[in-house]
């Protein structure tokens, strides 16, 4: 681990390739390059109605890039059907050095109100216009379908072209991700990678009736 670089992180992504572990505790990082890879298309993102409806009511506050270290902590705690975690400490300080480069980013839920708690978000990794996402938790339901939708609408007003989820799975399927070779997946990819993205085009206070006009115009 200790010669592995950020710079060598940013050339995996660079390439197709992304990090894990096998245990919080785990100082041994492995790398992946899955034969077919998990895509959002931008363009065919799916909302269902109830979460589009949940999403214009705004009963949660997003915030952007406020709570990143935490969002990743909030991933990588055991949960009811995961005991282990892939997320160690020292993946973790990678990705918050990433942070601190401007080369990841969170999208964060939070309850409203004086109180405001953190109850769950995503976060990933941003280069030109790809955003490898990288995991996802909610403390709440649907929180972190909201922040997905709040993601997308992001990415698709900052000229991204690229939403990498690394696998396909059936909770992201109902969104509309789609699987394509490693071969296929490289082509996007070098493309997405030469365009500017801006993940701030879209302001940091926009609400969800912004973001539901954004992903339904």
């Amino acid at each position: 681990m200790a010669d592995f670089t950020l710079d060598d992180l940013i050339d995996c992504y660079r390439t197709g390739i992304f990090p894990m572990s096998d245990a919080r505790d785990d100082d041994y990082l492995f790398l992946v390059d899955p034969p077919m890879r998990g895509v959002m298309p931008l363009d065919g993102f799916h909302i269902p109605s109830r979460l589009a409806r949940t999403v214009r009511k705004d009963a949660y506050t997003i915030r952007i890039d406020t709570a990143f270290s935490q969002i990743i902590e909030l991933c990588a705690e055991e949960a009811m059907n995961r005991t282990s975690t892939w997320i160690s400490y020292s993946i973790q300080a990678l990705y918050q050095a990433l942070f601190a480069r401007g080369l990841a980013h969170s999208v964060e839920v939070w309850s409203k109100g004086d109180d405001s708690q953190l109850l769950g978000g995503l976060y990933g990794v941003s280069i030109g216009g790809a955003f490898f996402g990288e995991s996802m938790v909610s403390r709440e339901r649907d929180v972190s379908k909201i922040a997905l939708v709040h993601l997308v609408a992001r990415l698709k007003a900052g000229g991204f072209s690229l939403l990498d989820c690394q696998f396909q799975t059936d909770h992201l399927s109902q969104f509309g991700v789609i699987e394509l070779p490693k071969a296929d997946y490289l082509v996007k990819l070098e493309q997405a990678i030469d365009l500017k993205g801006d993940f701030y085009d879209l302001p940091r206070t926009a609400s969800g009736r912004d973001v539901m006009d954004i992903l339904t115009s």
